[in-house]
């Protein structure tokens, strides 16, 4: 079990001021912090142990002994796990640039693992599985993790469909029925044309199934399912590309498990495509 510094990283942002103090507590020394009681963490933080039980339901956690046990994971982790998000910096060089791009890739993906619901994945991989329309609604660069879902979910034999326009999301949305599932893409949580597109689904009766960063915004309002990943990018977010390559690796990982569930046919849609695109290159 791990991933109790992730939440607290992320948490950190909407916390009010007396659990922000027992967060920036654990952050700045965690391995003392686990050899701690809620009595002597409420001391060295300044906070009261009240605050302490509401930052672990804050964090979707049981309590105290919990956050300890997640947060003793993370130190087990080796150094390389845990380098950090590195930012754009003046006059990097190529091999810099590379090996920090990479880098943060891989660790929003290893972040994302961690907080990362399972009973919620098992939910979305169950509602797309029996949907009889999937809809990807996202704007910007979310579109584009929009379309590389309806790709995959095509090739298996999914009906689904993607659009880049805000008017036509919307107008999509209103017509779904309680036999469809919209799937609404937003690294903030605030996009207003997804959040409005995934409110007219859920008034339709459809399942909302949401890709958002971790905590509470605008967008889980409109969600059945939640699905969060990291969102532990500094400011300067370059295109957003860790959060960018968060999402795909949901889109992959709700793609394979709705495979798997009927894996004899999905391979022969695969076959197909894959045939269907060869013979193409041919002509």
């Amino acid at each position: 079990m791990n991933g109790g510094l992730v939440r607290l990283r992320e948490a950190l942002d909407r916390l009010n001021p007396s659990e922000r103090k027992v967060a920036e507590c654990i952050l700045n020394d965690p391995k003392q912090v686990i050899e701690w009681s809620v009595a002597q963490l409420a001391e060295s933080s300044g906070a009261s142990q009240a605050a302490i039980v509401r930052l672990c339901k804050s964090l979707g956690l049981k309590g105290f002994p919990d956050l300890k046990l997640k947060i003793a994971g993370d130190l087990q982790e080796t150094v390389s796990d845990s380098v950090g998000y590195q930012e754009i910096r003046p006059h990097d060089s190529i091999e810099t640039i590379i090996q920090n791009v990479s880098a943060n890739n891989v660790q929003s993906i290893r972040d994302t693992v961690k907080i990362l619901d399972q009973v919620m994945v098992g939910k979305a991989i169950d509602a797309l599985e029996k949907a009889e329309r999937i809809f990807f609604f996202g704007m910007g660069a979310s579109n584009l993790i929009a379309l590389d879902a309806q790709h995959k979910f095509l090739r298996i034999n999914k009906t689904c469909l993607s659009f880049a326009d805000p008017h036509v999301q919307l107008v999509t949305a209103v017509t779904m029925t309680p036999r469809d599932v919209a799937v609404g893409i937003s690294y903030s949580g605030q996009t207003k044309e997804v959040i409005a597109t995934m409110k007219a689904a859920q008034a339709q009766g459809a399942t909302t199934i949401s890709i958002t960063k971790y905590g509470t915004t605008a967008l889980h309002a409109y969600s059945h399912i939640p699905l969060c990943i990291s969102s532990t990018e500094n400011e300067i977010r370059s295109g957003a590309m860790g959060s960018r390559i968060t999402q795909l690796n949901v889109i992959d990982i709700l793609y394979l498990g709705v495979a798997s569930r009927s894996y004899e046919q999905s391979v022969q849609y695969l076959d197909k495509s894959r045939a269907a695109i060869r013979d193409l290159a041919k002509m």
